[in-house]
């Protein structure tokens, strides 16, 4: 993948595919809150508007809110934070993904 299909804003990872806008949590954010214990994400079908909330997270060092950093539908949701949480503590951030977008106005994501 090129470098610059992936963008980063408020401790989130962005990674623009070809087809959707997949969101994740950067290492910065992993170190910060240290393990995550809790992850309340969005369905999938939900539209957000960036700045909304996209995902609550409770972890050793603080409860956090994370703000959606587009605007569009979520298209999928990383299913193995509802089997192990641990996912999102991963050393490798790539697998620390949270959602995907669609209807996302590319000109959104190249602002970030």
């Amino acid at each position: 993948m090129e470098k610059k299909c992936l963008r980063k804003k408020d401790n989130l990872w962005v990674l623009f595919n070809g087809k959707e806008y997949c969101v994740g949590l950067t290492k910065e954010a992993q170190e910060e809150l240290g393990a995550v214990s809790f992850a309340s994400l969005k369905k999938v079908g939900t539209a957000l508007k960036q700045g909304d909330t996209l995902v609550e997270l409770e972890a050793e060092k603080a409860v956090s809110e994370f703000p959606s950093p587009l605007t569009g539908v979520i298209s999928s949701v990383n299913e193995k934070i509802d089997q192990n949480v641990d996912i999102l503590n991963d050393s490798d951030e790539m697998n620390a993904w949270l959602v995907s977008f669609k209807d996302v106005d590319p000109s959104q994501f190249d602002e970030l």
